[in-house]
């Protein structure tokens, strides 16, 4: 997996102070997606080990609230194979973070069949809290919404709607 970049400190994705992953590589190729140069698979740089480290100390401080993964596409195949290294270690290390996904995925197609389910899937999205989910839509951006870029995309809490069975959408609660 590669990965465009790491920010240490990112208020615009998700509540609080965040350190977010901008994975490499998306097959949905939305009309005017805010990074489309993660669209190719070999963008960006390795991700290794010594990038697992730095993500991990970057979350220890007290003022950062979580993780938040984007892209890029967090659910492609081949980036959940590398990224579910990382929740575990984040679950385990520091169970008190949140972390926040961008997935141009819905929550009904990374729980039904879609190209994008695979072995981990299931895993992953148990150590997600909360799911930014569907494409970007040019025709429905609408600039006014929290934490989305069109108006057909839904912030999911995941605990409550795995609990429940049925999409629960998240509440700011700041």
């Amino acid at each position: 997996m590669n990965y465009g970049e790491i920010k240490k400190t990112d208020i615009a994705d998700g509540i609080g102070v965040r350190v977010s992953l901008f994975v490499s590589g998306c097959t949905h190729h939305c009309k005017n997606c805010f990074n489309e140069s993660t669209w190719d698979f070999n963008y960006g740089k390795p991700y290794t080990r010594e990038t697992e480290k730095e993500i991990l100390a970057a979350l220890k401080p007290t003022y950062i609230t979580g993780l938040t993964l984007l892209g890029g596409e967090p659910f492609e195949p081949s980036n959940q194979r590398e990224l579910i290294k990382l929740l575990k270690k984040v679950r385990d290390e520091m169970p008190d973070k949140t972390v926040w996904c961008y997935s141009g995925y819905t929550y009904e197609e990374l729980t039904g069949k879609s190209r994008a389910v695979c072995e981990y899937t299931d895993e992953m999205l148990s150590m997600i809290d909360v799911l930014v989910d569907g494409e970007f839509v040019e025709e429905k951006k609408d600039i006014r919404l929290k934490f989305c870029g069109s108006s057909n995309q839904r912030i999911i809490d995941i605990k409550k709607t795995c609990k429940s069975g049925n999409i629960v959408l998240w509440k700011d609660e700041l």
